[in-house]
């Protein structure tokens, strides 16, 4: 039931963000949705773990997927890939 309620909360979020925007915001925008859905998966599956050092990696990935997502949707918005910005060229 959580899984169903994150993917209808990740649906909703992108069709909302759709709204007024442009296709690398929109991007960027899905790339968070889906890591956190991910992510929001993952602490599911801590809570469920029946060791601790299994429930505090699957938190550890958790964290690090939501980081991942959060640093790639940044770079998303902020550099242009058909002119690499990012690195200077």
């Amino acid at each position: 039931m959580k899984k169903m309620f994150v993917l209808a909360a990740a649906a909703g979020l992108v069709s909302l963000a759709a709204c007024n925007s442009t296709p690398r915001e929109q991007a960027a925008d899905n790339i968070e949705a889906n890591s956190e859905a991910v992510a929001d998966n993952l602490e599911d599956a801590a809570d469920n773990a029946t060791t601790p050092a299994g429930e505090a990696m699957l938190e550890n990935t958790a964290d690090a997927v939501r980081a991942t997502g959060q640093n790639q949707a940044t770079d998303m918005r902020t550099n242009d890939a058909d002119t690499n910005l990012s690195n200077g060229m």
